[in-house]
């Protein structure tokens, strides 16, 4: 059981690494469109392999194939590149706590779409996150409204991604779902990518392919073999502070007194509403 908790560790850690990927690849000029494009194109060759070194087919049922269209629409073309637009316009800081708003986003919609009841818990993490995102935007360092927006809408992505991923792998392989929903959001991305990419840029973006994506999710997948969904998704809240600490450490990314605990009350919220849902799956169980 240690050892699937430290999996998660070292997957959350790994997923810590895309803003400050994303902060060092706008120094190159490069667009977040172009900038997730290469990402998936090199996840999706690095994946490939993967599956073909364990005998895992790409057959897939043509009925499936609408589902994945919508999942890469979601899940890569808009949830990647809002989380990178939004890296771009603020800092790795401001970017990543946004994004741990999506438990609350999966609330509302499992309250809306399934009838799920909202809680005195879920209330409290609901009233924590918003003022969380209050203190993080305040402080007199406040971000553009623009920012904060493209910052909400990332985390509202996230929520639509992990529903979606409930319903690909009840038919598909983890990593086999991983492939079309990447091969899918490439589709979308080549409209909008500039082909040509400095070449200090391409260890950058294999680094972002290979890290975060690749072997992050290879690890988190190999962790909830051991380890529940719900005690996973506690301690891949370790993911913000890594960024937070890397920001820092990197670009001199300072968060206030007022905006750390803005912080605090974010994560705390996910993760409370995270414990809820162990409880949960356990008295079920």
């Amino acid at each position: 059981m240690k050892r699937g908790y430290l999996l998660v560790f070292l997957a959350a850690s790994t997923w810590g690494t895309l803003g400050i990927f994303a902060k060092y690849l706008d120094g190159f000029g490069l667009s977040p469109f172009t900038m997730v494009f290469y990402r998936v194109l090199f996840a999706i060759l690095l994946l490939g392999t993967y599956l073909r070194l364990q005998g895992i087919g790409f057959s897939l049922e043509r009925s499936r194939l609408k589902f994945y269209a919508l999942y890469g629409f979601f899940s890569i073309f808009l949830f990647y590149t809002l989380y990178f637009y939004t890296v771009t316009i603020s800092s790795v800081s401001f970017a990543v706590l946004l994004l741990y708003t999506a438990p609350i986003y999966s609330m509302i919609m499992g309250r809306l779409i399934f009838g799920e009841p909202l809680r005195g818990e879920k209330l409290i993490a609901l009233a924590m996150v918003i003022l969380g995102v209050l203190l993080v935007n305040g402080s007199g360092t406040e971000f553009s409204a623009k920012a904060l927006l493209f910052g909400l809408l990332t985390g509202f992505t996230y929520a639509l991604y992990g529903v979606l991923a409930k319903f690909a792998v009840r038919k598909e392989e983890p990593e086999k779902a991983l492939f079309y929903t990447l091969l899918f959001g490439l589709v979308f991305l080549l409209p909008f990518t500039d082909f040509h990419v400095p070449v200090g840029a391409i260890p950058y973006l294999f680094a972002l392919a290979l890290f975060p994506t690749f072997i992050g999710y290879i690890l988190y997948n190999h962790a909830l073999r051991e380890v529940e969904v719900s005690r996973a998704s506690i301690v891949a809240t370790i993911e913000p502070v890594v960024a937070i600490a890397l920001a820092f450490l990197l670009f001199g990314e300072r968060l206030s007194a007022e905006q750390l605990i803005g912080a605090a009350l974010i994560i705390g919220g996910s993760v409370l509403v995270h414990v809820k849902e162990g409880e949960k799956s356990g008295k079920a169980s």
